[in-house]
């Protein structure tokens, strides 16, 4: 392997005398920021003990700035927004400023998948010591809020007992793994890669060797024709292929990533078996960590590197120096089957049970919610559930005869199985609620669109996304959505300073996927919102040509039309 700081003695090329990109493989080990300091001077997963000997017992201020906005984000936490601090003062005030004395915890769910035990301990935590808070994000994971320091130890204990972490949920690290929400049981399913998901977990999920990274790596693997896990913006995807001569595997990806500098992932052109997933998984990490940028932030994640590289000298990196043998040629994924890909409603497993996928509204919920939901599945048969990157949930092992009765049970808690489009495509993230970084109100917000677009246009049923996001980090996805929707503050009509969002229009994942179109001075107030995006969708629909997807309208529509 490369060099690391515990073995700078071997460094793969010619030390440089200057400071450089600070990566570690060509000898620049001296830090060159606040965070490459404090990773160096302790790693991020030993704050554990102290967390559970010191702060614990001593209460908020005792914690170390450095354990506090750093190392304490390796096991799951944040600490959230202090309340009343409006959006014009995110960028001004100090880290301790925007503090409050309470955290989010990021509970890691490793392909989404979940027991109903598991589901029912995350519910009774969100009301012991969450105020009942709780987020299903886009990644896969549930969200608390309102955590105390003092609670952290039981907390862990209770997911810990049932098979859950926080372990790598945040930080520079291998954050939680996206995995196919119906692996192993879609009947169109080309390969299972939840074997591969288990393999990186067991073999790397903790280790220190890889939680010291530039920044975080973010992993996406699923075998669903579907393309259902946004493989296109994450550091390392592997897709499910049939190639011609070896059967069922994956076509590796590779520097994908969006936030204000987006980019889509890579095709390596390389066919990888199930069975060496784990292996290609670790190479790729490996050169993250030893070739990443470490002396700016803005640039430390890995599609720099591969931007700069070029795909053909990454790969030639990753099989010369990190797995010493070639990779197989393969095919690319085929089209998808389908326009929507989050598994929504009730579908046939390969069993012969079903799978029914329901929708909250913009993934918040809360933990009375997901107890019911708990109880609810497993009345019906079902021990099984996952959530998707659409911030969706889906119910396992449906018996037929339960199917409708247990539909009616999740209708009752408000989560439709049959939804609008507009709730079925319509995400956000976090916010100005409990986000440090957030500049406008999300969750809210996105909950009262849909309303709005339900009530004036009941009959629009196309599958469009509406993606709103508090700040220009694209936690939402803004550049990939129908709507993007990126969080700031606008000028109203009489000169006012409010809340708003600058729009982007017409981007997609998917075979075509790309990044929306900003229309020049397009930026709309929160207030205005559920009037502008009624007014979009009408041209959409009086535009459009037979079968034209919202984003190809968007794409050849005037800028007076999206206006």
């Amino acid at each position: 392997m490369a060099a690391t700081p515990q073995n700078p003695a071997a460094p793969r090329r010619k030390v440089s005398r200057h400071r450089g990109e600070g990566q570690w493989a060509v000898g620049h080990f001296t830090p060159l920021n606040g965070n490459e300091q404090f990773k160096k001077d302790d790693d991020g997963l030993n704050v554990r003990t102290r967390i559970e000997t010191i702060y614990s017992k001593r209460g908020f201020d005792s914690i170390d700035p450095n354990d506090l906005r750093g190392r304490m984000r390796w096991w799951g936490l944040y600490t959230q927004r202090k309340p009343g601090i409006d959006g014009g003062k995110t960028a001004i005030l100090e880290p301790e400023e925007l503090d409050d004395k309470f955290f989010m915890l990021r509970v890691r769910i490793d392909g989404g998948r979940l027991t109903t035990e598991q589901l029912q301990v995350i519910g009774e935590i969100s009301q012991e010591f969450a105020r009942g808070s709780a987020d299903i994000t886009d990644r896969q994971n549930i969200q608390l809020h309102w955590i105390r320091i003092e609670d952290v130890p039981e907390i862990w204990n209770r997911l810990e007992a049932v098979g859950l972490s926080t372990t790598e949920a945040c930080g520079d690290t291998p954050r939680t793994i996206l995995g196919s929400p119906v692996a192993g049981i879609a009947e169109d399913e080309i390969i299972d890669g939840t074997p591969a998901i288990d393999e990186i977990h067991r073999r790397f999920i903790g280790d220190k060797a890889f939680s010291n990274l530039p920044r975080k790596f973010k992993t996406a693997i699923s075998g669903s024709p579907l393309l259902d896990v946004a493989h296109e913006i994450n550091d390392i995807a592997f897709v499910g292929v049939h190639h011609p001569e070896h059967g069922p595997g994956f076509d590796l990806w590779v520097g994908g990533g969006l936030s204000t500098n987006p980019k889509i992932g890579q095709r390596l052109g390389a066919w990888v078996p199930l069975d060496e997933v784990a292996d290609a998984w670790e190479g790729v990490i490996s050169i993250f960590r030893d070739y990443g940028y470490r002396r700016l932030r803005t640039r430390a994640r890995l599609k720099f590197l591969v931007a700069d590289w070029g795909i053909e000298k990454f790969r030639q990196i990753l099989e010369d120096e990190y797995l010493e043998r070639k990779l197989v040629d393969g095919p690319a994924p085929a089209e998808p089957v389908a326009r929507w890909r989050d598994h929504v409603g009730v579908h046939r497993q390969k069993d012969g049970r079903f799978y029914v996928g329901f929708a909250p509204r913009v993934g918040r919920v809360d933990g009375t919610t997901l107890t019911k939901i708990a109880e609810v599945a497993a009345a019906h048969g079902s021990g099984r559930l996952r959530t998707t990157v659409e911030q969706k949930m889906i119910v396992l092992d449906v018996a037929e005869d339960q199917v409708a009765s247990l539909v009616e049970g999740l209708e009752a808690l408000d989560l439709r199985v049959k939804p609008s489009s507009f709730r079925r495509g319509t995400m956000a993230c976090t916010g100005i609620e409990y986000c440090k970084l957030a500049i406008v109100e999300t969750k809210a917000r996105g909950a009262s669109l849909i309303d709005e677009l339900e009530r004036r246009i009941p009959e629009f049923d196309e599958p469009v996304t509406i993606n709103v996001n508090g700040c220009p980090n694209a936690c939402a996805r803004i550049q990939v959505a129908d709507i993007g929707l990126k969080g700031q503050l606008v000028l109203d009509d009489q000169g006012n300073q409010v809340e708003g969002f600058q729009v982007h229009l017409g981007g997609a994942l998917g075979l075509e996927a790309g990044f929306g179109r900003k229309v020049r001075g397009l930026k709309v107030t929160s207030d205005e919102l559920p009037d502008y995006v009624e007014r979009v969708l009408k041209r959409f629909q009086a535009e459009r040509e037979d079968g034209e997807r919202f984003a190809t309208w968007a794409a050849r529509a005037s800028e007076e039309a999206l206006s």
